[in-house]
């Protein structure tokens, strides 16, 4: 897990330094929010899974529900998911994030503002991911049919029935 997550991060925190470098300032507002937010949803995936039965989801597949089977597969698995989605993206975005909000600062000229820029993104990041454990675990199955559909478009994509 360490080194994907080492090769993940430097191939998206590259890229994404280097686009906030050169965007408008607002374009690169939107993209660093964007990976926090990316963050923030990844974390709560990841504690809906963990926090789903299977129960219903059956009962969706049975009824043919788009994403059923997908959320099935996703809870029963929900240690793997739970480790990706929460350890591996929600990480990775955070690290990035901060490291976009320093292209950001230094883009800027305005070097003395790293510590309140970093801050500001970790606020932002642990911040959301606690607003957003409660509605995890209280909406898991309606977050975890939604990630079911969302997993069957790659699936589908993929090849996979």
């Amino acid at each position: 897990m360490g080194a994907v997550a080492f090769t993940l991060a430097l191939f998206l925190s590259l890229p994404s330094q280097e686009i906030i470098s050169r965007s408008s300032l607002y374009l690169a507002l939107a993209i660093l929010l964007l990976v926090v937010l990316l963050g923030v949803v990844f974390d709560m995936v990841g504690v809906a899974a963990a926090a789903a039965e299977e129960a219903p989801f059956h009962a969706m597949a049975a009824k043919k529900v788009p994403g059923a089977r997908q959320a099935v597969y996703l809870v029963r698995h929900a240690d793997r998911v739970s480790s990706l989605a929460n350890d591996l993206v929600g990480d990775i975005a955070a690290s990035v994030s901060g490291g976009a909000a320093l292209a950001l600062v230094y883009r800027l000229s305005a070097p003395e503002w790293a510590p309140f820029s970093l801050a500001l993104v970790s606020a932002l990041t642990i911040g959301g991911k606690a607003a957003t454990k409660g509605l995890a675990l209280k909406h898991s199955v309606p977050l975890m049919l939604w990630a079911g559909r969302v997993v069957s478009l790659f699936w589908r994509g993929a090849g996979r029935p």
